[in-house]
């Protein structure tokens, strides 16, 4: 079970080493328990006796800064991945994806697709005496059936720009401005498109 204490060492660990440091494959789903419990545990401090309402409160605090801790954890991360994939476009590598949990080397392998292509279309055929010619990119793979199936989420755009919320599923979403795109928990989504705020995105299954 994770703890707020080992979600702060995880973050201490990953600001001070360049490298990813290694996680449990399923981290990020020790982390959504983590939060459920925690609301959970505000929720039944709330609405019980008054006499827990500064737990509520201190327990709430602690939500809160668990959930800067993952994001800034998330981002550091991220930032990683991408300077991965920038220098393995640069030196025409591909890595591993050693210490990268499955949704980070998908990350990995789509942002250097994107870089690999732009270079080829743009840098190499300029070098060679070419116009820039950049491929289409290729129709998302099964993200939305996946993400279905696990957390029955939505694809949307964002009409508005909006600022950062807890959906259904207790985890914290944004901010958004308009035309950016995101997978939401079904309810939360509906609840954003019946307000206007949002408009579903629907890919169709191109494969055969």
């Amino acid at each position: 079970m994770l703890t707020f204490e080992a979600l702060f060492e995880l973050l201490r660990k990953e600001k001070i080493n360049p490298e990813l440091q290694k996680l449990e494959e399923d981290f990020y789903n020790h982390a959504l328990d983590y939060f459920e419990e925690k609301g959970a545990i505000i929720h039944t401090e709330k609405t019980t006796d008054s006499i827990f309402s500064m737990d509520a409160k201190r327990t709430q605090l602690q939500l809160d800064n668990a959930r800067k801790i993952l994001k800034e954890f998330y981002e550091k991360r991220e930032n990683k991945i991408i300077n991965l994939a920038m220098l393995s476009s640069r030196a025409n590598i591909k890595e591993t994806g050693i210490n990268m949990l499955n949704e980070e080397k998908r990350l990995y392998n789509d942002i250097l697709e994107h870089l690999n292509n732009y270079r080829q279309g743009i840098l190499h055929n300029i070098l060679t005496g070419r116009k820039v010619s950049i491929k289409a990119n290729s129709p998302p793979k099964d993200i939305k059936t996946k993400q279905s199936q696990s957390s029955e989420c939505k694809m949307v755009r964002f009409l508005h720009s909006v600022p950062k919320f807890v959906g259904d599923d207790l985890k914290v979403y944004g901010p958004f401005e308009q035309e950016d795109m995101s997978y939401l928990p079904q309810k939360t989504a509906n609840l954003l498109i019946n307000r206007k705020r949002v408009e579903e995105i629907k890919i169709e299954n191109t494969q055969n």
